[in-house]
């Protein structure tokens, strides 16, 4: 696990998929828009996949499944299997996306590195003054995010990242003693 790159926001978050889709001029150099990899962060923040994941899809990774669609992939950094529902509105802008870019159903969607998408997702942390801010903050949001809007469910979001233990995942979102303390703080009832 990265430990020096942090969850971010919605707001970051769309902060810097915006900045990516448009392009920018920073310290006198032009940086082209990249739709491509913000689409990739775009995946990363919604499905909670890791990059490397991410750049081996392709839209038959998308298994219909009655009136849903589901991965199954093995996760390339564990060899885990993951089995999962993705929302078909994610699924629809993986289409929209493949249709647009004219990829066919068998081909990758991302054929690019991992390493491209960094070295983009850099530059644009830099120009936005971001720190702390690197592909894995992606993941890292969405799994804040499953966490907060399901009732602080460690466990929901630990199965979903297929993590070891409850205690990793905590680590991971960023809860630590202080959290927990005012966790309890707001739980006293004394009658």
């Amino acid at each position: 696990m990265n430990k020096r790159t942090r969850a971010i926001d919605e707001d970051t978050y769309k902060l810097i998929i915006a900045t990516m889709k448009n392009g920018f001029v920073h310290e006198g150099v032009q940086s082209k828009p990249n739709g491509r990899v913000a689409t990739v962060l775009v995946l990363e923040y919604n499905l909670g996949l890791r990059v490397g994941d991410i750049l081996q899809l392709k839209v038959d990774s998308f298994v219909k499944d009655g009136s849903r669609y589901r991965l199954d992939i093995y996760e390339q950094k564990t060899g885990k299997y993951r089995n999962f529902t993705v929302p078909n509105e994610v699924y629809q802008f993986v289409r929209d996306y493949a249709y647009a870019h004219g990829i066919s159903s068998s081909a990758r969607l991302f054929p690019i590195t991992e390493r491209a998408v960094l070295k983009h997702l850099k530059a644009v942390c830099s120009y936005l003054a971001l720190n702390g801010v690197g592909s894995h903050s992606f993941r890292k949001g969405f799994a804040t995010n499953v966490y907060v809007n399901n009732h602080y469910n460690i466990e929901l979001v630990r199965t979903l990242l297929q993590h070891s233990s409850v205690n990793v995942t905590q680590r991971y979102i960023g809860i630590g003693s202080k959290e927990l303390e005012e966790a309890i703080q707001k739980n006293v009832c004394l009658g």
